[in-house]
């Protein structure tokens, strides 16, 4: 086993990419601090969107880096990158529920924006996680990638829900994580759908 642990493998990338919570994990079951699982809630949540800012701009940084071998393997590995973000997305809503209590305090803010856009992109999160292995690809056939694009929706709401605590106060974290993922985006829908037509209308 040890020699199929490679720096690129599936084993190696899991570890490398459940560091940070197992180190989450520990510090909240070894703190003494009362407050450590809320202090915990926003870095959680930060891992999370970080991997799937990333998952998400293996396709257009593969279209502007044609060849490259970054590009490449982002896509090679972008499961495993959106099954990352679900899983800190878990632990995020895993530190906030014990922060809050009991279901009570929980329920109490569900109606405030920051709160139910976080609840809605977890739910979108999930049949997607479930969904991620080579057994539902195969099964589901196109619907597959169909049920995917709600990550879309789901990197929304989650940048919402980001830009969106503390009442608006401090947005510059989210936008600049989500601003690369954006701009890349805009080239993807720039190169598909707006290039063509130009040239159609050119020709």
């Amino acid at each position: 086993m040890l020699s199929r642990l490679s720096f690129f493998s599936p084993y190696a990338l899991w570890f490398l990419f459940a560091l940070p919570g197992g180190l989450m994990l520990g510090t909240a079951l070894t703190s003494d601090d009362p407050r450590i699982f809320h202090e915990l809630i926003h870095p959680s949540g930060e891992f999370s969107a970080r991997f799937l800012i990333v998952a998400m701009m293996a396709t257009p940084l593969a279209m502007l880096l044609r060849g490259w071998r970054g590009p490449i393997w982002l896509k090679k590995n972008r499961r495993y990158l959106g099954v990352a973000s679900f899983g800190y997305a878990a632990l995020h809503t895993l530190f906030y529920v014990i922060d809050k209590g009991s279901m009570a305090g929980v329920i109490n803010e569900v109606s405030r924006f920051y709160i139910w856009t976080g609840w809605i992109a977890f739910a979108i999160f999930v049949p997607l996680a479930v969904t991620s292995t080579d057994y539902y690809v195969r099964i589901m056939g196109p619907w597959w990638k169909t049920l995917q694009r709600w990550t879309y929706g789901a990197a929304v709401l989650t940048l919402l829900h980001w830009a969106a605590l503390h009442n608006w106060e401090h947005p510059t974290s989210a936008v600049v994580h989500f601003l690369p993922l954006t701009l890349l985006e805009a080239y993807r829908v720039w190169y598909w759908y707006i290039k063509p037509k130009a040239r159609a209308v050119a020709g």
